[in-house]
């Protein structure tokens, strides 16, 4: 029975709605445009589309089994942590300063006990969103999502993307580049297909000695590189003079070679929609490595990344359950998903500022079946009718 109830919700997908006191009408729910309706909406830069979103206590439940972790990656190589409690950090003149870097990386992992599915959601950097945190009284609502973080920190960012999304989330961890590409190479490194554009956007960036070619050519080395899977692993040291001595250090690794990769925006076209594809694409190849790790390897690299962070809002014991719920779906294939997905995004100018205009409605749709999938997909091997 619970198999037969459980498949009827996934496949009517019917929204459970609250109960509301007696005399009172239930408010009419924002109509979900479909993405031809939506393209056809009126553009006005300075005025864009009213973005709808969901209260935060009218958020549903998370979905039984599945645990939501937000990664994010701000766009400095080094930053101080972002203090708790601080107002928007602004210059001598009253104008917004970047002083805590932009979280250019936005990623939701999600982990589904219940089903056996891990699904990775990007978010592109530059998509415009309500900033719910802020009153009537505080004027302009609207701004672009990577910028949340340094205005606000990291749980007003939870929050307004779980309004955002229809999704609740309440764990997060923020990365620099270089504690990401640390965690790269405390994995031994990525193996990554690129493509020619990708080939030559590279080359002329990464140091010697931390990416090979199919024919275990360095990638910096004179002549041709072919399409194809390229080492991400640093082969040689790199040494470094200072006025005192010769110290044989790594001035840049494997692992800074592949966020280097994660970062490439113009080369093959896609612009940040490509860019977010390719931080999916490391993040998958990451966790595939973790398929053959033992429960002492897991728990070694949940102290890594504990360890390999700017912020996060996750203790030992929060890692090591997470570190749990992976190892115990290790051998899973990894699902992905953009935020906006195809026919549900358009360019717009906003306060001087280049964003993404986003379908929200449409995408939380779309979020909320990607998700609800798990009913059938647990309940298929359920016998218990």
């Amino acid at each position: 029975m619970r198999k037969l109830i459980a498949l009827i919700l996934a496949l009517t997908m019917i929204p459970l709605f609250p109960v509301f006191a007696e005399g009172t009408e239930k408010p009419e729910p924002t109509p979900t445009l479909s993405p031809e309706e939506w393209a056809r909406q009126p553009v006005d830069e300075n005025s864009p589309l009213v973005i709808d979103v969901v209260p935060y206590d009218e958020l549903p439940p998370v979905v039984e089994g599945q645990h939501h972790y937000l990664l994010l990656c701000i766009d400095q190589w080094v930053r101080d942590a972002r203090p708790d409690g601080i107002d928007v950090p602004t210059a001598a003149d009253g104008s917004r300063q970047d002083r805590y870097g932009n979280t250019d990386g936005i990623v939701l992992v999600t982990l589904d006990t219940r089903a056996h599915r891990i699904m990775l959601t990007s978010f592109i950097r530059d998509a415009l969103i309500k900033k719910t945190n802020l009153s009537e009284e505080d004027g302009d609502k609207n701004g672009r999502i990577n910028r949340v973080f340094n205005d606000y920190g990291p749980d007003v960012l939870c929050r307004i993307i779980s309004q955002h999304i229809g999704v609740k989330i309440e764990k997060y961890i923020l990365f620099t580049f270089k504690q990401i590409a640390n965690i790269v190479d405390y994995m031994g490194g990525v193996d990554i297909e690129l493509s020619r554009e990708e080939v030559d956007a590279l080359k002329k960036d990464v140091l010697k000695g931390t990416v090979t070619d199919p024919l275990g050519n360095d990638i910096t080395s004179f002549g041709n590189h072919p399409e194809g899977v390229y080492r991400f692993k640093t082969t040689e040291w790199a040494e470094q003079v200072n006025k005192t001595s010769t110290a044989r250090i790594l001035k840049r690794t494997g692992g800074c070679s592949a966020v280097l990769y994660m970062r490439i925006r113009k080369a093959g076209g896609g612009g940040d929609f490509m860019r977010t594809q390719r931080a999916r694409n490391v993040l998958s190849l990451l966790a595939k490595k973790c398929k053959t790790m033992s429960w002492d390897d897991a728990q070694a690299l949940a102290n890594n990344i504990l360890e390999n962070n700017n912020q996060t809002n996750m203790n030992l014991d929060d890692m090591l359950q997470a570190a749990e719920y992976a190892f115990a779906l290790r051998e899973c294939t990894i699902e992905e998903l953009r935020i906006p997905m195809e026919g549900a995004v358009r360019s717009h100018h906003f306060a001087g500022m280049a964003t993404q205009e986003i379908n929200w409605p449409y995408c939380r749709e779309q979020m909320e079946q990607y998700l609800q999938i798990s009913f059938l997909v647990a309940d298929d091997d359920d016998d218990d009718f």
